[in-house]
């Protein structure tokens, strides 16, 4: 599993500059003259090679070991621009004024030149050029050995590495079916997950760094930014302060699809873009509740004081579970999708999101296909929705059609929506009978992993997600799956008896009608316990006897990653409730150009698996059976369930009265019991 896109230092050497390291490989080994590029005379190329070797730090070793030529030629261009006496800098020194001179010296040739232009363009000698930095370099060697059109023979002949390298390389990367282009392909995501490999060593890393700058692979290093945010965060350092700077930038338009949003700085932030001429459109779930109340109660809400800024605030018959904005995006004009900037993730614009909760707040600008998406979605709904009403007199914006045809798919980037599962009529939602689109999504996730599957959400109450998970545990026992769940999906070992019972008594009832029967199975049954007894390693985030919305510390992310090499993540809960009750969006990111991405994930997630795994249950524990105030609300942990049910029953049988109508009516007015 990747753990970090950090390069250990030699490494990076290796990427950045070679090394002299004998790793034991054919070091005289150079590009076949049939597959590397011509070095024409006169053009910016022969140029670079040219400022190579008459560079005065360019020295017999570095032609021979870093540029990889034959020793016999790299001895030969340095005794030719160095002159008789040796020695470079001095008077007699004779140095190379064209390609011809240059491939007239004794072994040079295509292949010499090639490798000397490929050194060339990795280290900053193309004139107008900067040297390609570090990570552009890693980039570009990892791009070449995930390329499914670089095969083995190609790594052998053409690239030269060692034959067992190159059989190593393309057997790792085609997994267990040993076929290109199947489910089960792996991605080199670091330099480390390729150094690993058999038989590749320092000189396969430069042979293959320079092979990939020759042949155009810096063309393919991703110009989009991805930035994410993890809460909770102080809050001058929370998504929230983030998203207000982002408002306050934009130049012409904002459109907003949010469940929830409290948070003043972003309030203010709003009015202050209207003022600018910023166009502002806002579906907002909170509407559909405003919108009942009359006079100066109404004119109190949140989305009265939206109206009265200037923003056109709507609202959909179905709940707004989206947390999204599009600023500067593709309302108007197709080509703002290259540029425009999406925010979104699994918070609410809210204190609680910012600094209480375990949350995920994603900042993309430049992902053309995400972008597109996400404002045909907007689109989608805000042409369906209906008005919320206070200042008639606002505008109406405009926007362009954007059909399906008109977004152009790419293969590391996608996204999901629930809407897909609704039909319209009018301003109208209603939902398809049959539909699963998101989770049919996840479950061809679950099914084609091959190594992992780490999940992070805050419900597990989705049937066939579960039971897609049970399969592949029982399919695969040995691989790593993990499932973090907030401390309210825990249940008794007795209390999953009676969700059985129940489900078991309404499919009775059901008889043979196949809509009730689906109603049955779908709705809220607690899956975390089954899924556990399963064999899945799944921990809870615990912060209290009795769940209450007044003290919650919810783990409150949406997210999943797939085999190390694939992120899912948005505002999808995994309930039958989201996907049919919910407008939601999972993106879905995936293998190299999303790797420093997916290891942020990564790292957090093992972050939150392990939360307070310190001494901090068991201090707790000796605080129930000793401390005179038994703590019932308390520092978050990730427990197991079995630690979950010891400590739950360490607190009733020291607190009898847990169970009384008091405690259970006011549990934030009591979070402690006296002994």
């Amino acid at each position: 599993m990747t753990t970090t896109r950090c390069c250990p230092a030699a490494l990076a050497l290796v990427l950045a500059v070679g090394c002299t390291v004998d790793t034991g490989e054919d070091e005289s080994l150079g590009l076949d003259s049939a597959t590397v590029t011509t070095v024409t005379e006169g053009t910016p190329e022969a140029a670079a090679v040219l400022a190579l070797v008459n560079d005065p730090v360019v020295d017999q070793p570095l032609l021979d070991v870093d540029v990889a030529l034959d020793q016999r030629a790299a001895t030969n261009i340095i005794a030719h621009r160095d002159g008789v006496d040796g020695v470079v800098g001095t008077s007699d020194d004779d140095p190379f004024d064209s390609i011809a001179e240059l491939d007239a010296i004794s072994y040079v040739g295509e292949s010499a030149l090639g490798k000397l232009l490929a050194y060339a363009q990795a280290h900053g000698y193309m004139p107008g050029t900067e040297a390609p930095t570090e990570d552009e370099l890693i980039y570009v060697t990892l791009a070449l050995v995930n390329d499914p059109s670089v095969g083995e023979a190609m790594l052998d002949d053409d690239v030269k590495l060692d034959s067992r390298a190159a059989s190593n390389i393309v057997e790792y990367r085609n997994g267990v079916d040993e076929l290109t282009g199947t489910a089960d392909d792996r991605t080199f995501m670091t330099i480390e997950d390729l150094d690993r490999i058999s038989y590749v060593g320092d000189t396969a890393l430069a042979r293959l760094r320079d092979y990939a700058v020759l042949h155009g692979y810096l063309d393919e290093v991703p110009t989009a930014d991805s930035e994410v945010i993890f809460s909770p965060q102080s809050y001058y350092q929370s998504h929230n302060v983030e998203i207000a700077q982002r408002i306050a930038a934009a130049q012409s338009s904002i459109d907003i699809a949010m469940y929830s949003l409290s948070d003043e700085g972003i309030y203010d932030a709003l009015e202050q873009a209207v003022i600018d001429g910023v166009s502002v459109r806002f579906i907002f779930h909170t509407a559909s509740e405003d919108r009942k109340k009359t006079g100066a109660e109404l004119a109190a809400t949140r989305s009265a004081r939206l109206e009265a800024m200037g923003v056109n605030v709507r609202w959909v018959n179905k709940t707004m579970h989206h947390k999204f904005a599009i600023i500067d995006g593709p309302r108007t004009a197709l080509a703002a999708a290259d540029s425009g900037l999406v925010i979104t993730g699994s918070g609410n614009w809210s204190y609680g999101a910012a600094s209480t909760y375990d949350e995920n707040t994603l900042f993309l600008q430049g992902h053309s296909e995400i972008t597109l998406r996400l404002q045909r979605e907007f689109n989608h709904l805000w042409d369906h929705s209906r008005d919320f009403v206070f200042d008639p007199n606002l505008s109406l914006p405009t926007a362009i059609p954007l059909s399906q045809s008109s977004i152009v798919d790419e293969p590391a980037a996608h996204a999901h929506f629930t809407s897909d599962n609704f039909s319209v009529n009018g301003d109208t939602f209603s939902i398809v009978s049959g539909n699963d689109t998101v989770a049919n999504a996840w479950i061809s996730a679950i099914d084609n992993a091959t190594d992992s599957i780490w999940i992070a959400s805050g419900h597990l109450r989705s049937r066939p997600i579960a039971e897609a998970l049970i399969a592949k545990a029982q399919a695969n026992p040995s691989m790593d799956i993990r499932v973090y769940l907030d401390g309210q999906e825990y249940i008794s070992a007795w209390y999953h008896g009676v969700q059985l019972t129940e489900l078991d008594d309404c499919l009775v009832a059901a008889g043979t009608s196949l809509s009730k029967q689906r109603q049955c199975l779908d709705k809220g049954f607690l899956y975390g316990y089954q899924v556990g007894q399963a064999g899945i390693s799944v921990r809870y985030k615990v912060y209290a006897f009795r769940w209450d919305y007044s003290y919650a510390k919810q783990m409150h992310n949406k997210l999943m990653i797939v085999d190390g090499d694939e992120l899912w993540t948005g505002s999808y809960n995994l309930s039958d409730n989201a996907e049919h009750n919910t407008f939601e969006n999972v993106l879905v990111f995936k293998g190299l150009p999303h790797a420093e991405l997916i290891a942020a994930y990564e790292a957090s997630f093992e972050a939150l698996w392990d939360t307070r795994r310190d001494g901090t249950y068991a201090a707790l524990l000796d605080d129930v059976d000793n401390a005179p105030m038994i703590p019932l609300v308390f520092a978050a942990m990730a427990l197991t369930w079995d630690e979950v049910n010891v400590l739950k029953g360490a607190i009733s049988t020291n607190c009898p009265a847990v169970y009384s109508s008091a405690y259970k009516d006011d549990p934030s007015g009591h979070q402690s019991c006296p002994r």
